[in-house]
């Protein structure tokens, strides 16, 4: 298959950047920069290549790199002796990230359950605690009954 068009592949990157801000509440560019990543050649990218890509500054693209670093989709990379360093979405970023994701479902049905415990089990106040604690656990008991292969 030929490679895209530049402009098809800048309204794919925007694409990526809409859904993630819609659905996850990130920032555009931070959706802009994952959308690159997910797709440059090469794989990995020095801020600056990042910034003509996508047509960010570098102030915006520091932070939101630092975001998606914490998240655990964008790894950077420092070549020994280099100054560079280059960012790229490993191939097993995904599953990994959404692996410790469903991990912390039951952590705050837990945190919930304490909220509970401070008001009384039949307290208004818990009534709401327990309809986000019996949610976060049905999600965890649900994918902790999912194969790991499915990943």
């Amino acid at each position: 298959m030929a490679e895209p068009e530049h402009d098809e592949l800048r309204a794919w990157v925007e694409e990526v950047a809409t859904f993630f801000a819609e659905q996850y509440g990130q920032p555009p560019i931070a959706g802009r920069i994952l959308g690159w990543l997910m797709v440059c050649d090469p794989p990995a990218q020095s801020a600056t290549q990042i910034a003509g890509a996508i047509g960010a500054s570098r102030a915006s693209l520091t932070t939101n790199l630092n975001l998606l670093t914490a998240a655990g989709l964008v790894r950077r990379r420092t070549g020994p002796g280099a100054r560079t360093t280059y960012f790229r979405v490993d191939d097993d970023a995904w599953p990994v990230v959404v692996r410790r994701r469903i991990a912390t479902l039951a952590s705050f049905a837990d945190v919930a359950e304490r909220g509970m415990d401070l008001f009384g089990a039949d307290s208004a106040r818990a009534g709401r605690l327990r309809a986000a604690r019996e949610t976060f656990l049905w999600m965890a008991r649900a994918f902790e009954r999912s194969d790991d292969r499915d990943f």
